[in-house]
This record gives structure tokens, C-alpha cells and sequence, in this order.
């Protein structure tokens, strides 16, 4: 599925400094060109009127085993999840007869290639957030990354064939897509998305939007800034490892600590962490340091606010809020993923797929059953979609 260049990139995976039975950071296959062509010929006739549409022929060899399918014509139905109820992963049904979402003005449609799954899907499944909901049946999903095939009458910048990543919904619990990434075609508004990093391949860059968006939003409403220290809770989870990361390498934190299990702590030394802590035999609250800014992703504020210095900020993502903890809900922005696109192609910032590898299109119960348990290591993707 890599497309647009014609040479082979040097990985810029990060390399651990442990033996892992599948990686967590994933080897980047060689990239080859990619042909696209648009034909307008092609015509369909639907209610009584004849359409033209966009023929696009993407073509990719690679040792990877990832291929992008070819699109000849937008079909009028797709493949997609969908749950008709709030509740568990069980209540999710593979439904191959909904409807291509129609795209506006401002919108392009993306042939999804891989997406990723977050706590606000399964969160927003089970009904939390239901007063500001769209309405039921719903096809979640939020991350995704693919190929335009189809572009709005005001969008400025994309065209068809453009390789694309971004989350789906501007705010997270605001009236939320009703037709989300989990599917064959996705509808996004152009200043959602931004161009796939060059160097990352579709499932690195699948687990990334609303993660790294997350990440940079609460460093930021924080007044984290060069010379500071940050303590971060949950360091190697979807969103904290990218905390780690733009912490060290683009915010230029004078000191990174952070709380992992025994058998995650060389991998956040190796994301950028100077303190790696065993939240499993240390209480990181009791520590004689104190941070400018803790990052709580896991939902400790009552421990976090005991670790930050007076006058210091706590981010808090889950859980109760004690003050001077403060939540947010994050805005997602094809400029910042395009601002951060210079670190992630410098190989300052690598994104971290989960040990288990991309889950398939079929298996998406199963991929959420996992994330639910809280043990996954960055980010759970699910790919190949068809």
C-alpha cells in the first residue's frame, strides 16, 4: 500500500533494546511508485440521471503483504460495522450493504485502507456519551488513513489519489460521525486530514491521528514548554507514548518520566523517557521529584496532583478530576498532523503499533475485546480493510 514514491526509504523504525516476539514499532517495507489515473468516461445511471465517475487504478509491489485495491468506480454500498444499540463488542455486526456516505462541499471520500480503534469508540458504543450522540445505527471509528477517490466542490488542496490520514471528528463527543472509518468509504472534511507521512506505511500512520492530536493538545493547554519536566501516566499507551515522544523531541522537555509495567520499561527509554518507572513496584506520587506538568492518561489525578510542583498543571484524560488537574476534549486539525508530518518523516516521533499486530477487517469484536482489557501497547489497528 505504499504509493506516490519511486525509491525504496530507509526504515525509520525505532529499533528496541529488547527482544520482542513481534514489534512494536513496525519494519517500513520498501516503497514503490504508484500509477493513478482518472478516467471520466466511466458512466453510471442512477435515478434517472448518468453520473461520471473517476476512474482511479492504484497499483503497489512490495514484500509487505499490504496492497491497495484498485478502485474503478465509487460503488452505491460498501462493507462496514455497525451497532444498532448501545453495549458490549458483542452487539457489533458486519453489515455489506450500507450505503457510501455522500460527500459535501468541503469533504473528500476516502477508500479506507487501515484504521484504528480508541477508548472514546468503545466508550462512545457503551452509551457514555449518548445525549450528544448521532443517532443510532452508527459505523464507528474515528483514526483513519487512505486514498481519496472523490473530492467536494471546495476542497482546495487534496485531489484523488492523495494518500491521507486524520481523525474523522472535529470534536470527539460533539455530535460525532454517524458513518465513521470502520468501513470500505469514509466521508472527512478536508481540514480534518493531511497528507500520509512519506516514510510511515498505512497501519503506522492509521494509529496516529487522534492519539498524536491528543497528545500535542494537552502538552499545549498545559504551557509545557522547553526547559520543562513531565511525568507521564501510562507512558506506553496509544497516547502517552506519543507524549514521551513530542515531550523529548519537539517540545524540548529538560526531563521525561514515566509509569509502565516491568515489561514496558525499555521501550519508553527508547521512545525518549530519561525515568522509566515499575508503577507495579513503585508509587510514582512518593517520589521525592517533582514535574512541571503530569500527564495522566489512566485516570490517577488523585495520585497525579501529588507529583506535580506548585504552580505545575495535570492533564487528565479519564477518571475524576482533582484540581489543579484540568480535561479537555480534543479538536482534531489537518494543520497540526501536517506541522508534526516534518518530526514523524525526521524520525523524531514513530508511531507504535501493539506487539499483536494489525487485527483484520473481520476481526474488529476481537480487536476491541483486547483494547477494553487496557493491556495494549500503542495503538490497535485494524487492517487489511477490503
Amino acid at each position: 500500500m505504499e504509493a506516490l514514491l519511486t525509491s525504496s526509504i530507509p526504515s525509520k523504525t525505532l529499533s528496541l533494546p529488547f527482544p520482542i516476539q513481534a514489534p512494536y514499532l513496525r519494519p517500513l517495507p520498501a516503497i514503490h511508485s504508484v500509477s493513478i489515473r482518472e478516467r471520466t468516461s466511466t458512466t453510471r445511471r442512477r435515478a434517472g440521471r448518468v453520473h461520471r465517475i473517476p476512474l482511479v487504478r492504484a497499483s503497489a509491489s512490495s514484500s509487505s503483504t499490504e496492497t491497495v485495491t484498485a478502485v474503478s468506480e465509487i460503488p452505491a454500498k460498501m462493507k462496514a460495522w455497525v451497532y444498532d444499540d448501545y453495549g458490549a463488542a458483542d452487539l457489533l455486526r458486519l453489515d455489506e450493504g450500507i450505503s457510501v456516505p455522500e460527500v459535501k462541499e468541503d469533504q473528500v471520500l476516502i477508500k479506507v485502507v487501515a484504521a484504528a480503534l480508541n477508548p472514546v469508540d468503545y466508550k462512545r458504543r457503551q452509551g457514555k456519551f449518548k445525549a450528544t450522540d448521532s443517532p443510532l445505527p452508527t459505523v464507528p471509528g474515528y483514526d483513519v488513513t487512505g486514498v481519496v477517490v472523490k473530492v467536494g466542490s471546495q476542497v482546495k488542496n487534496l485531489k484523488v489519489g492523495d494518500e491521507v490520514y486524520g481523525d474523522i471528528n472535529e470534536k470527539a463527543l460533539e455530535n460525532p460521525k454517524q458513518f465513521g472509518s470502520l468501513a470500505e468509504y469514509t466521508s472527512v472534511e478536508e481540514k480534518l486530514l493531511a497528507l500520509k507521512p512519506k516514510n510511515i506505511d498505512f497501519v503506522q500512520a492509521a494509529g496516529l491521528p487522534l492519539a498524536i492530536e491528543t497528545a500535542n493538545e494537552g502538552l499545549e493547554r498545559s504551557g509545557f514548554s522547553a526547559g520543562k519536566s513531565i511525568l507521564v501516566l501510562g507512558g506506553a499507551g496509544g497516547v502517552g507514548s506519543l507524549v514521551i515522544q513530542l515531550a523529548k523531541h519537539v517540545f524540548g522537555a529538560s526531563r521525561v518520566a514515566a509509569t509502565a509495567s516491568t515489561g514496558k520499561l525499555d521501550l519508553l527509554k527508547s521512545l525518549g523517557a530519561d525515568l522509566a518507572i515499575d508503577y507495579t513496584k513503585e508509587n510514582f506520587e512518593e517520589l521525592p521529584e517533582k514535574f512541571d506538568v503530569v500527564y495522566d492518561t489512566v485516570g490517577q489525578c488523585e495520585k497525579a496532583v501529588k507529583a506535580v510542583k506548585e504552580a505545575g498543571s495535570v492533564v487528565v484524560l479519564t477518571g475524576a478530576v482533582t484540581p489543579p488537574g484540568f480535561r479537555f476534549v480534543v479538536t482534531s486539525d489537518g494543520a497540526v498532523l501536517s506541522k508534526l508530518n516534518t518530526f514523524i518523516e525526521d524520525g523524531k516521533i514513530k508511531p507504535v503499533v501493539d506487539p499483536k499486530g494489525a487485527f483484520p477487517f473481520s476481526k474488529l469484536v476481537e480487536a476491541f475485546t483486547y483494547l477494553e482489557t487496557g493491556r495494549a501497547t500503542g495503538k490497535v489497528v485494524i487492517h487489511p480493510i477490503p
